[in-house]
């Protein structure tokens, strides 16, 4: 296996692609987990789906946007959607998670409208839709990594305000925290780690990889920070078990990475309920 990720360059891209898929995706899942924000990944992929196909679509009509990175336009779809979600969860006060929904329909919508008018499914669509090995170029890498170098400096610089707020936001704002400066940034990051995770997990797949680890994590961690070192430890092992089985066994990266974090949550939970019965 080693020969091989030395051998062919895709497969460095790949590997190194889900190395930092591995730390960042679980990293920020913490926070949207302990907020109860969990769908809110289901709802960005899907507009990200609808940036992909809206590039794919325009790709293939005008000749003035050949050659364009789909992940570019789905990360500005992403983007987009997030801040639309800040606002309706402005909107909607007392009813802050219909925001999540509403998004996540609208960019469903969006996308099977953008599918129909690029004369639907294509090998590239596919790629996008549930991750693939050989599709991630050494620029995605390069953005992943600049992406990711972002997250990880925004979050060690919020620490304390994002603690805060994900526990007690009333205590939080009271205590001076800009609040919605701090909801602007963190989605925005979300927005961006999952239009970047879409090459390897797929975008149907990403919601799983931030979600899934924590999931695992919170049934052994006795700490928040352990909760974040679990995620991550989780994440990796599900991203490079997954990514190599794949590459021996032929298989789609998406799914066997995620088949592997469900398989982790599972062993998880019942550790937990051998240690209980055990005490």
């Amino acid at each position: 296996m080693i020969a091989g990720i030395l051998q062919y360059e895709f497969l460095q891209n790949a590997f190194l692609t889900g190395i930092i898929i591995g730390i960042i995706a679980p990293l920020l899942g913490v926070f949207i987990v302990v907020r109860r924000l969990s769908l809110i990944a289901d709802a960005l992929s899907h507009v990200t789906l609808a940036g992909i196909a809206a590039s794919l679509f325009l790709e293939k009509k005008f000749v003035t946007f050949s050659g364009l990175n789909p992940m570019y336009m789905g990360m500005v779809f992403s983007v987009t959607g997030s801040l639309f979600i800040e606002k309706l969860r402005a909107v909607y006060k007392h009813y802050q998670e219909l925001a999540i929904p509403i998004i996540l329909s609208g960019g469903i919508g969006l996308g099977v409208i953008f599918i129909s008018l690029a004369e639907g499914f294509n090998t590239d669509l596919f790629s996008y839709l549930f991750g693939s090995v050989s599709a991630v170029s050494r620029l995605d890498l390069w953005t992943i990594l600049i992406i990711s170098l972002f997250v990880i400096v925004i979050i060690f610089s919020l620490y304390k305000e994002l603690f805060l707020l994900s526990f007690d936001e009333e205590h939080a704002k009271a205590s001076g925290i800009p609040a919605k400066s701090v909801h602007f940034i963190f989605i925005i990051m979300v927005a961006l780690v999952i239009a970047a995770s879409m090459r390897i997990v797929g975008i149907l797949l990403v919601s799983s990889l931030m979600t899934l680890p924590v999931a695992a994590s919170i049934r052994i961690a006795k700490g928040f920070k352990q909760t974040i070192l679990f995620s991550v430890i989780f994440g990796e092992t599900s991203v490079l078990g997954g990514l190599t089985l794949s590459y021996y066994l032929d298989l789609a990266p998406g799914g066997t990475i995620v088949m592997i974090a469900v398989l982790i949550l599972v062993i998880t939970i019942l550790l937990k309920k051998i240690t209980v019965k055990g005490v």
